[in-house]
Formats: C-alpha cells, sequence, structure tokens
C-alpha cells in the first residue's frame, strides 16, 4: 500500500461498508482506537443495525450503483415492452412513481382530497425514503450524530405558495421557531469563524487564513500576487461604477448576458492571478464563476457589483420560509410518512418530536395495507391500458431483488427525474420527449465526515473553510440542532460531523456540458477514491492544527449525487421564452391517466416547489375524474 494512504489512515478501515444493490453485505472491523458503531439507534428498533436501517449505512450512499444501475439500460430500451408481461397482480387506485418529498406529498394530497380508503402504492429505487432528503447517522461512544445527506432545510428566496404553507403547518413545523434550535453557541464561546484555504496547486503553497475577505486585511496574509491583492481588495471593499454612462436599465441587460467571470476579467479589470480565489463561486444551484450570469451574481451578494448603483441583493420576505433539521428535510419527509402510514412511527409527530422517532421500515410495505412504499423497487416502464385518453388504467414494471415486477393502477404520478420520463413513457409526444430531456440535473456531493474531536478546528479558529481551489470548495462543522431530544455538540473533544460539499464540473464548458460531464464523473468514481480526496484534502487544511485523519476520523459517508438538484434557467444559457413556452412546462402536461410531480417540473430545486408540483399534478387528477 503507498506510504500516503497509510499515513492518512486508508489501510484502516473506518464505518466502511461494501454493498450490492443496496443490501449491505459486511462490516469493516474497526481499529482498537476506535468503536465500532452500535447497533441501535433513536430512530430504528432498539435491535436494529445498518441491515434494515437505511441512515446508519455508511460508505457511498447518495444515488449508490444498485439505485441507479437500471438507468442506462432504460435509456438504451432494454424495457420498452416488458410492462404489460410483468409478474403480479396487485391492483392499486394509484401508483405514485418515486418516494421523495414531491412523491409523498402527491400521495398525501390525493389521500386528503378522496379519503383513507383510496389504495395506494409508492415506488422508489432507493433503500430510504425522501429521495435528495436524505439523513444519515454515526453510532460512535454511545452516541447517535445526525447530519443531512441531501437537501438542507424548508428554504426559499421566494414565498410559499399556499398550498406549500399548509403542508408545512400540517406537518407540524413551525418555521418561525427556527431561531430557537439553532446551535450558535459553539462559534461565540469559542471564537470560530470563517477561513480560506489557499492550496499550493493554484496559490503557489498551502495556506489556511482566518478572517472575512471583506476586510483588507485578510488579503495581507494570504499567498497572493501583489496585482491580485490589490485587486481583491478593490473588488470586496467599495467599487467604482465599472459601466458608467450607462442606464439601470442598460447595466442589467448587459449584466444579465455576460458570465460573472467575463464581469470580473473584462468589465471590472481584475487581474487573471486572482480569478482562482473565485474558482469556488458562483450562484444559485452551483453555477461556478464561469456559468453564473453576472445579473445573477450580483443579486446573489457577490463581490464588484456596489458602485454601479443597481439594487441587485436578493433577500429573504416574510412570504420566504427558513427551516433547518439536524438531518434536513429528512424530518420533513419523516412526517409525512407519519401522515401517510401511521404504523410506520409513533402517532401525534411535530417538529419537537420528528428527530428521535423510530421508523419501523417493516410497516412500511405491509400486506392489506392501503397505503404502501416500497423500496429498492425501481420503475422501468409505464404505459397505459390502451389508449391514453381512453384507458382504462395504467401498468407499472419495476424491478425489485433482481426480478421484473408489475402492478396495476388506475392512475399514476411520476415524481421521479424528468430526463428518465422518455424512456419509463416512450409512448409520449415528441415534443413532450424533447421538453423532458432538456434540463440536465447538477450533480453533487454532500459528504460527512465523523471525527473523534474538533480541537484543530478550536486552535485555527474556524468553523467553515472555503477552498476555492480544492475539490470540496464548501465545508462546515455540523454542530447540529438541539431540537426533539437530539443533542448538539457542546466542546472540542467531543466527536462532530464535519459537512463537505462538492459539485464536479469542467470549467470552460456550458452550463448544461459541465452538469454532464459532473454526473459520468461521480457514476464512475468508487468510494475508496472519494475517500482519499477527502482525507487529502483535511490533511492539508486542518493539519496547522494538529488534525490526523489516521487517528482523527471515525467514520464516513459520502452521498453522491449525479442526479441532484432541478436544472434552473439563467440568461446566459437559456432563451428568454414565454413562461408557456418553458421546456418545463411542456414537459409537464398531463399524458392520459399519468401526471408529472417533482422539482424539475417546477425548474427550481426548493422543497416549496416539489410540494406545489405535487399538488399540481393531483390537481389535474381530480379534474380528469371531474372531481374539481
Amino acid at each position: 500500500m503507498k506510504r500516503e494512504h497509510r499515513e492518512l489512515g486508508m489501510d484502516r478501515p473506518i464505518a466502511r461498508r461494501d454493498f450490492l444493490n443496496g443490501i449491505a453485505l459486511g462490516i469493516a472491523a474497526g481499529t482498537s482506537a476506535m468503536e465500532a458503531q452500535a447497533q441501535s439507534s433513536p430512530g430504528a428498533a432498539q435491535s436494529a443495525g445498518a441491515e434494515n436501517y437505511p441512515p446508519l449505512r455508511a460508505g457511498l450512499r447518495g444515488n449508490y450503483p444498485a439505485a441507479v444501475e437500471e438507468f442506462a439500460l432504460m435509456e438504451a430500451g432494454r424495457y420498452r415492452q416488458p410492462a404489460a408481461d410483468a409478474n403480479g397482480q396487485e391492483e392499486y387506485d394509484l401508483v405514485v412513481v418515486g418516494g421523495g418529498i414531491s412523491g409523498l406529498a402527491a400521495a398525501y394530497f390525493y389521500r386528503e382530497a378522496l379519503g383513507p380508503n383510496q389504495k395506494i402504492l409508492i415506488l422508489d429505487n432507493h433503500d430510504d425514503f425522501g429521495g435528495h432528503a436524505k439523513r444519515n447517522e454515526f453510532h460512535y461512544q454511545g452516541r447517535t450524530f445526525i447530519s443531512f445527506g441531501g437537501t438542507m432545510g424548508i428554504a426559499t428566496p421566494y414565498p410559499y405558495s399556499y398550498g406549500a404553507k399548509s403542508l408545512v403547518r400540517e406537518l407540524g413545523v413551525e418555521v418561525e421557531k427556527n431561531s430557537e434550535f439553532l446551535n450558535r453557541d459553539l462559534e461565540r464561546k469559542y471564537g470560530l469563524g470563517t477561513g480560506t484555504f489557499f492550496d499550493k496547486e493554484h496559490f503557489g503553497e498551502d495556506r489556511l487564513v482566518k478572517g472575512n475577505p471583506r476586510l483588507p486585511q485578510f488579503f495581507a496574509s494570504a499567498p497572493l500576487s501583489e496585482a491580485a491583492r490589490k485587486d481583491l481588495i478593490r473588488l470586496h471593499g467599495k467599487n467604482p461604477d465599472y459601466m458608467a454612462g450607462m442606464s439601470p436599465q442598460e447595466k442589467k441587460a448587459k449584466l444579465a448576458r455576460m458570465s460573472y467571470q467575463d464581469f470580473l476579467l473584462k468589465v471590472a479589470k481584475m487581474s487573471p492571478d486572482a480569478l482562482p480565489f473565485f474558482m469556488g463561486a458562483g450562484g444559485r444551484n452551483n453555477k461556478r464563476v464561469d456559468t453564473t450570469p453576472a445579473l445573477e451574481a450580483g443579486e446573489h451578494g457577490l463581490v464588484g457589483f456596489n458602485g454601479l448603483g443597481l439594487d441587485l441583493e436578493e433577500s429573504f420576505n416574510e412570504g420566504s420560509y427558513l427551516f433547518h433539521f439536524p438531518d434536513g428535510n429528512a424530518s420533513i419527509a419523516r412526517l409525512l410518512v407519519g401522515k401517510l402510514i401511521p404504523g410506520a412511527m409513533p402517532p401525534h409527530q411535530s417538529m419537537n418530536t420528528i428527530v428521535s422517532a423510530p421508523v419501523a421500515y417493516g410497516k412500511l410495505d405491509e400486506a392489506g395495507s392501503k397505503m404502501r412504499i416500497r423500496l429498492s423497487s425501481t420503475v422501468v416502464r409505464v404505459e397505459h391500458d390502451g389508449a391514453p385518453e381512453r384507458s382504462g388504467g395504467v401498468r407499472i414494471a419495476y424491478r425489485n431483488g433482481g426480478k421484473l415486477q408489475g402492478v396495476r393502477a388506475k392512475y399514476c404520478v411520476l415524481a421521479c427525474y424528468n430526463s428518465l420520463i422518455p424512456a419509463l413513457m416512450p409512448e409520449i409526444p415528441a415534443a413532450q420527449k424533447e421538453a423532458l430531456a432538456y434540463p440536465v440535473k447538477v450533480p453533487l456531493i454532500y459528504t460527512n465526515v465523523l471525527i473523534k474531536k474538533w480541537t484543530a478546528f478550536q486552535k485555527l479558529g474556524v468553523a467553515r473553510i472555503s477552498a476555492p481551489g480544492m475539490y470540496h470548495p464548501n465545508t462546515s462543522l455540523d454542530a447540529g440542532s438541539t431540537v426533539g431530544g437530539y443533542q448538539g455538540v457542546t466542546t472540542p473533544e467531543e466527536p462532530m460531523v464535519f459537512h463537505m460539499v462538492a459539485n464536479p464540473n469542467r470549467p470552460g464548458l456550458s452550463r448544461k456540458e459541465q452538469n454532464r460531464a459532473g454526473q459520468q464523473e461521480l457514476l464512475k468514481t468508487s468510494f475508496e477514491e472519494f475517500e482519499l480526496k477527502i482525507r487529502q484534502q483535511m490533511a492539508r487544511m486542518l493539519g496547522a492544527g494538529g488534525f490526523d485523519p489516521a487517528e482523527d476520523i471515525a467514520a464516513m459517508t459520502v452521498n453522491r449525487w449525479p442526479y441532484g438538484y432541478a436544472y434552473t434557467y439563467d440568461t446566459l444559457g437559456d432563451p428568454d421564452v414565454p413562461q408557456e413556452q418553458r421546456p418545463h412546462v411542456i414537459g409537464r402536461q398531463r399524458f392520459g391517466r399519468v401526471t408529472i410531480a417533482n422539482s424539475d417540473a417546477g425548474a427550481a430545486a426548493f422543497t416549496n416547489q416539489a410540494m406545489d408540483e405535487a399538488n399540481r399534478a393531483v390537481q389535474e387528477l381530480l379534474l380528469l375524474q371531474g372531481l374539481t
């Protein structure tokens, strides 16, 4: 084994899992310096371990290999005809394809409209419900540590609709109490702030600089050329009007058609030496400096625009929601499941109890139940039983346990990825197929590393580190919200989760092509390769504080999402057309007894959008039945 691997601790198995079709085959033995993960959980029966409690499964998660292995076969046409021939005699009033927030909400809205006697089945390709709202748990030294492996919270700069607000309220979430649960005491008590890690590949040497880049003294400590330092101080301070002589409307029009990178280099005349500092910067939905429109960068609060005389920065208004559970939106998914299948968890759940509430996974798919959730079931074909508008029902084929199965339903909601729908239903009109194929999901990685202590962060004085030149450009300690019986971390000697975010891309390509390249990269990268990148980055960023990845890492979960956030439009890469001509509007049209509900259908990667699209899809089915 390579010397570097030994020094980083790669020769010491952490709580790692090897998976085949989403089933844990084995658990690597821990070293004498590390306790094995306990076989109990606040979210499962006391005897449950990783083999039957998905949040405990470590290693490669998110869109793990077995969950997405059928996608390429579907797109290649392997399942073009099997729906009518698949084995299975089950019949339902509604089948929902996809158990994410939108799929769970669609089932909820449908049953609320038509009553509890409706027979509903949700099929999902993952071994856990929630879609991107994924919960990661670690058990260490007799304690449970929880973090989010996907969607962080119910936050959006836009107002929630009445329907989404009502659903959040019905789930028992009081968003106005968010500040009561935030665990910010650590940062104040230990003087922790933000830091930036300058890597030697892009800046000439490895150096962690603590402080706010908007203060001139920050750049005085950074390894930069004199030209780069001077320009970065200027850009982070009070800027002149780089577009003097143009009206506000003309400025906005020009900013909308140039990238943030072009604005910095060509308009603000920044030295190219300073560009690496912005490699991790961009707009909404993980866009980068070269794919973010300059106007969006200004709206997002990035630097360089305060001298233009424009009112750009967005803010969260009173109509928007902010709330974050320790496991992100996984608690929202759990609250929905509790409403749909009361036996799956104790009754009367709310935001004050859901984090620690046990989930009885064995109750999700009980025979005879009116409402069922079937996991590890990849839907491969959906077709009408006859002509779409005269059909008597819908046939759905799926793979579960290596076998092709089939069910029939009166109606179907596709709460899956838009790009898969043409392969699921090749009969849909060509224009709708083209529209569904237009968006390219944003690839991303949410990595959670359980560290045995965080004294290195205390010594360095940082809780969050930006690393613009490295694989994970955004990293932070996750102290955890103190809510519902879950206790956040309090002292540096305690274990804590370290959260790392990456957005694989290939600079120089268009945004959609960067997304495609990132997807392929994630699909081809093994857990061991991810682990090496993580250990190397942590050693370099935190080594000066005494952090030793060989000794200080207890467990690791890599949530890879090649099919991550919904694609959002921007003024650089997408045509400016009326709303009704947007691909997501054309793509989400009802096709016979099948409707579409997902965040793709709203062209927005927000929880409220997933809820709104679920509501719209259900209303379309009710209208088809003459019930609205």
